[in-house]
């Protein structure tokens, strides 16, 4: 297994967050080994680790929270990080949603490789999956297989020509993140940014940040960056949900119609599951053994 992995030297960066429209600041830290990722309210003075348990709410973005107090959007941020394998920061932000940038991850991705990684003095912890567990609900389906390395398969529907059914299978390793992931920016119809910003949401979104499709059209006029653009984003998303867990999560992970909230319930449900995992750590010189996990999310 590699070892842990910070970056070499800070990151400022800063911009509109895309549901609250607001304008906010960065400050990206290296962080010792074991610290995870952890978010600092500057306005606030409250520290929020990225983890499941932590979550609060899942609609249209994952936002974690503590005290009372949340960073909203957090998965693109969490998508970077986990695709390049960085385990350990600390990022300070100034209000209480993460920057959109261009609607991907390729902003982060872009800072952090400018900034440099750096390899930490230990290996880190890893999950992987040993049985089958399939979850569904209403609108999804999740199944994970166990399988050596990370693997996504996705699948997406959606009453649209634009898009109609979309699929992908990628094995998730750096490379494979940075040039077919990364990009795909995060998207919605036009006919629904009215609903949405009468709700508190899409306040900050345009064609800078967002691919928006309207009835017959792509409204960006550099229109898509990939042909399925929309399900590669979905996988982004997925990629920063799973982030959550607080480490590595190997397996294959086959995924239908699934959004937010499907996949941090999969992903607790899995946590949940000893018997379909083994957990590795250090701390346990990497003898296999599986932990009852308690985890008490904030969100139903």
């Amino acid at each position: 297994m590699r070892y842990q992995r910070t970056i070499k030297r800070e990151i400022s960066l800063s911009g509109q967050g895309l549901h609250s429209g607001k304008e906010v600041s960065l400050t990206i830290k290296p962080a010792p080994r074991n610290s995870g990722i952890v978010f600092y309210r500057k306005d606030k003075d409250v520290s929020i680790k990225a983890h499941i348990s932590n979550v609060a709410d899942t609609a249209f973005a994952t936002s974690i929270s503590s005290r009372g107090v949340k960073v909203r959007t957090v998965e693109h941020f969490l998508s970077a990080v986990s695709g390049l394998g960085v385990d350990n920061l600390f990022v300070e932000i100034t209000g209480s949603e993460m920057p959109a940038l261009d609607g991907s991850a390729m902003g982060y991705v872009d800072k952090i490789l400018e900034a440099g990684i750096a390899k930490q003095a230990e290996v880190i912890s890893y999950i992987k999956v040993v049985k089958p567990l399939i979850y569904e609900d209403a609108h999804s389906r999740i199944m994970c297989l166990p399988y050596d390395g990370r693997k996504i398969s996705f699948v997406i529907h959606y009453n649209h020509s634009l898009i109609s059914k979309q699929e992908l299978t990628i094995l998730v390793d750096e490379k494979n993140f940075v040039s077919s992931i990364a990009p795909a920016r995060t998207f919605g119809f036009l006919k629904e940014v009215k609903a949405l910003q009468a709700n508190g949401l899409a306040l900050g979104g345009n064609l800078d940040n967002a691919i928006v499709i309207g009835e017959k059209d792509i409204m960006n006029p550099t229109g898509l960056r990939f042909k399925d653009e929309f399900v590669r984003h979905k996988i982004l998303d997925c990629i920063g949900d799973f982030a959550l867990a607080g480490c590595p999560v190997y397996g294959h992970f086959i995924l239908e119609k699934s959004g937010h909230s499907s996949n941090i319930k999969f992903m607790t449900e899995l946590l949940s599951t000893p018997e379909c995992y083994t957990y590795y750590s250090p701390q346990n010189n990497y003898k296999t053994f599986n932990p009852a996990l308690t985890l008490t999310p904030v969100f139903a």
